[in-house]
């Protein structure tokens, strides 16, 4: 049984919201669900990574930005964040460490460009966060993979109402 919650994220202020969102409730979390982002170039995902990241404690040592050049980046926050960007591997094999980092439990792994990534190589417990465009802002599905992550999303519904189109369960 998967769950998912549709959003309209009206512009980058609802999207940075949206991110302070996710790190409040990650502080409350064992173990750590990965986070993995599809949508295209300039729908968000870099911006939602930021407002996450930036409401952790330990934020003012990190400075988020795309790691499309440098393939990943590591946050000192707490919980700590290791920011994943595979655009530019399309075709290719990621490095060890997007996986030993996926695998460790009190870290915050982010993904951009997840579908460059074989879908069976993904983590059985991921919030899978997918980007479509729409006349105004942008859409959001929030897909909870795994019994724990959806448990994780069904207790951010409340925090989520005010971006909510509609909820769906299948």
């Amino acid at each position: 049984m998967t769950r998912e919650v549709s959003l309209h994220l009206k512009d980058a202020e609802a999207t940075l919201a949206l991110g302070r969102i996710l790190a409040k409730s990650f502080g409350n979390t064992a173990p750590l669900p990965a986070v993995l982002l599809q949508g295209d170039l300039g729908s968000g995902k870099t911006t939602l990574v930021r407002g996450l990241v930036e409401s952790l404690p330990g934020a003012d040592m990190a400075e988020v930005s795309s790691p499309s050049f440098n393939i990943f980046n590591l946050y000192p926050t707490s919980p700590p964040v290791a920011h994943f960007d595979l655009y530019r591997l399309e075709g290719m094999p990621p490095d060890d460490a997007l996986f030993e980092h996926m695998e460790t439990p009190t870290t915050l792994t982010i993904v951009e460009w997840i579908q460059f990534l074989d879908r069976d190589q993904w983590p059985k417990e991921a919030l899978f966060l997918e980007w479509t465009p729409c006349q105004t802002g942008r859409s959001l599905t929030i897909h909870a993979m795994g019994m724990t992550t959806r448990r994780f999303l069904e207790s951010l519904e409340d925090k989520l109402k005010h971006f909510t189109q509609k909820t769906e369960r299948k």
